[in-house]
C-alpha cells in the first residue's frame, strides 16, 4: 500500500453506507415504519452525481430502505444500490465480481459496527468524523466532517482533485424527477 494520497489517486470505485454516512443518523418514520424521512446534505449529494458523471462506479450498501431513499439515490445517478442488506460482504463481493472492480482502488465510507467487514476487505477504507471508535481504528482517512454534513463530498472531492476530475463540467448533474 502507498500512502492515502496515491491510493485515491487509483481510485476507481466508491461504496457508502447511508445512515450515519449520507446523513447524520437521525431517521423519522412515516407510512407505518415502511419509510423513513432523512436529512440529506446537498454537497454530497451534488458529489456523489457528479462523480456518477465522470464515470466513476458508485454503490450504497445500506441495511436502511424505503421508497425516500431509493429515490434520492436514483436522482443522483446511482444504479447500484442494496437497501435493506443485511450482509453487505456479500453485496460488496457482488459489486466487485459484476464491474470487475478491484476492492484495492475501492473507498469504502462506513460508520459503524456492520461496516468494519466491508471496511477491511478495500484498499482505501474511510469514515466520518463521528464513526464509531471502531471504525476510526479501520480507517485510513477520518474526514473532518461528520455524516450528513459533508463527509461524502469531502471524499470524492478529494480523490476527484487527486485525479485532475474536479470541476470539469459545471452543468448540472441531478436528476430532476419528471414532473
Amino acid at each position: 500500500m502507498a500512502n492515502f494520497k496515491e491510493d485515491i489517486a487509483l481510485c476507481k470505485a466508491f461504496i457508502f453506507d447511508v445512515d450515519g454516512v449520507m446523513t447524520d443518523g437521525g431517521i423519522m418514520p412515516i407510512e407505518g415504519g415502511k419509510d423513513f424521512v432523512r436529512k440529506y446534505n446537498a454537497k454530497d449529494g451534488y458529489a456523489i452525481a457528479y462523480a456518477v458523471k465522470r464515470g466513476y462506479k458508485v454503490c450504497v450498501i445500506s441495511g436502511g430502505f424505503g421508497n425516500l431513499l431509493r429515490s434520492r439515490l436514483e436522482r443522483l445517478g446511482v444504479t447500484r444500490m442494496y437497501l435493506g442488506c443485511v450482509n453487505k460482504i456479500e453485496a460488496m463481493k457482488e459489486f466487485f465480481a459484476d464491474y470487475d472492480l478491484d476492492p484495492q482502488t475501492t473507498i469504502y465510507m462506513g460508520d459503524d459496527i456492520p461496516d468494519l467487514e466491508c471496511m477491511e476487505q478495500v484498499g482505501i477504507p474511510v469514515c466520518p468524523a463521528d464513526a464509531c471508535a471502531e471504525v476510526q481504528e479501520a480507517a485510513r482517512y477520518i474526514s473532518e466532517f461528520g455524516g450528513g454534513k459533508g463527509a461524502v463530498r469531502d471524499i470524492i472531492e478529494q480523490t476527484l482533485r487527486a485525479q485532475d476530475e474536479w470541476a470539469k463540467d459545471r452543468e448540472c448533474v441531478i436528476t430532476v424527477a419528471s414532473r
